[in-house]
């Protein structure tokens, strides 16, 4: 069942047409593998589907309904979340003050009269939080500027589970770890699949997208180059369409599949 369907997405800014009419599909529980080189609109498509910069043309539904109208607070309400790049995150918080930053749970007083924040709930749900993804933390109570980049993802993604997402989309979230926190981040993502969550995953690493995805879209001048079951395809051939073929193609391989 579709979840999310974009038809003939444009955007330009000004004289420069980024997205040429894109097309795309994702079921609920799908991860999609969103490749491309830089420039080839990938930002401007998500930014597109979380509402940051409104589409010129084309539809967007979520479920069936046009999103179109909403603005980004209410797709994110509606069940679509992000996970940029530089995460986020306020470093020198903990966990949960993380993980519930902006909708902190309060004490009420005299049972109706809001109070103080209620801290032990916040870092109880948060430990469950964790625990539901099946991560590691050495602490709950330290600063997130003290763990890991992968543990940091763990964080990230924690707190968009707290919207209840129908879909999460994440910007480059294996770029510069080191090999054991890919694969953590990477068993973040099947899981969030086993919980009927889709993914869409933009990455340069060519090698975390075939090992985890689902299907890989590629983006060429704003277009969606191609459409490939990941069963079915390889990363000389993803490659090939990302740069277009020929020997370019056969060159590039080792560097965009990363180093693992």
């Amino acid at each position: 069942m579709t979840l999310l369907h974009l038809s003939g997405i444009r955007k330009s800014f000004g004289a420069v047409d980024v997205l040429h009419g894109v097309d795309l599909d994702v079921a609920a529980g799908e991860v999609i593998g969103l490749v491309g080189d830089n420039g080839a609109g990938k930002s401007t498509l998500m930014k597109t589907i979380t509402g940051i910069y409104s589409a010129d043309a084309g539809a967007i539904e979520l479920d069936g309904r046009s999103i179109l109208h909403l603005d980004p607070g209410e797709r994110r309400r509606i069940g679509i979340e992000m996970i940029y790049q530089d995460l986020s995150l306020a470093k020198q918080q903990d966990v949960a003050s993380n993980i519930f930053l902006g909708r902190e749970p309060v004490k009420k007083m005299f049972g109706f009269i809001p109070g103080m924040v209620d801290k032990a709930r916040m870092d109880r749900e948060a430990a469950e939080m964790i625990e539901r993804l099946g991560a590691h933390l050495p602490s709950i109570n330290r600063p997130v500027s003290s763990f890991s980049g992968g543990q940091q993802q763990t964080v990230a993604i924690a707190r968009a589970l707290t919207f209840d997402p129908k879909l999460v989309i994440m910007d480059e979230p294996t770029a510069a770890l080191a090999v054991r926190e890919v694969q953590s981040v990477l068993d973040l993502i099947r899981r969030l699949k086993s919980e009927g969550i889709a993914v869409i995953l933009i990455s340069h690493r060519l090698n975390d997208v075939l090992a985890v995805t689902d299907r890989i879209v590629v983006l060429r001048h704003g277009r969606a180059e191609a459409d490939l079951r990941t069963a079915d395809t390889n990363m000389n051939e993803v490659v090939a369409r990302i740069v277009g073929g020929g020997d370019t193609a056969s060159a590039a391989a080792h560097e965009l599949g990363g180093h693992r």
